[in-house]
């Protein structure tokens, strides 16, 4: 009598279990999402510059940045003589410069300079009061009027530069 092998059943391997071909229709749809994502993040976020610094008004010519610096040496010129004309006019000058620049800047979507632009209309607001109504018993008085006039034109700054930002990305695409 012959023995009868048994016949064993050979098994594939659990874990070789075949997988499907990677689809590029959804590797191309993941891309896109993520750059959308991307993008949206960054047209959102204040903070940091996109893309090259906005060209000045007098084309290649530095006007504010020397504006800037002869308002400093005025300022110092002033500071060292104890105040008077050199001060005064060190300080206007300056800060005709630095408002030039940091306006090109935030209207143009390259850097969200809102508290300093929101701040100079304040300034003004608030000289021209204690000027013209002299200057109150109470200094607290003086923030009446500039209170309201910071927070609007910081609202209203904030706004703008989010709609160039926004501009400024996708352009910048």
């Amino acid at each position: 009598m012959s023995a009868s092998r048994s016949k064993r059943r050979t098994r594939k391997p659990r874990g070789a279990i075949p997988t499907a071909a990677p689809s590029t229709r959804r590797a191309q749809r993941a891309a896109r999402e993520q750059r959308a994502r991307s993008e949206h993040a960054q047209a959102s976020r204040t903070l940091g510059t996109v893309g090259a610094r906005p060209v000045g008004p007098f084309g290649g010519v530095p006007v504010s940045e020397v504006a800037i610096l002869a308002g400093l040496v005025g300022l110092v010129i002033g500071a060292l003589n104890r105040g008077g004309a050199g001060l005064e006019a060190g300080l206007a000058v300056m800060a005709l410069g630095v408002t030039e620049l940091t306006a090109r800047e935030h209207f143009s979507g390259y850097r969200s300079h809102t508290t300093l632009l929101a701040l100079m209309p304040a300034v003004i607001v608030e000289t021209l009061y204690a000027l013209v109504i002299g200057m109150p018993q109470q200094r607290v008085l003086l923030l009446v009027p500039v209170v309201p006039i910071f927070a609007i034109c910081q609202w209203l700054l904030r706004r703008r530069f989010r709609t160039a930002r926004h501009a400024r990305v996708i352009a910048h695409r």
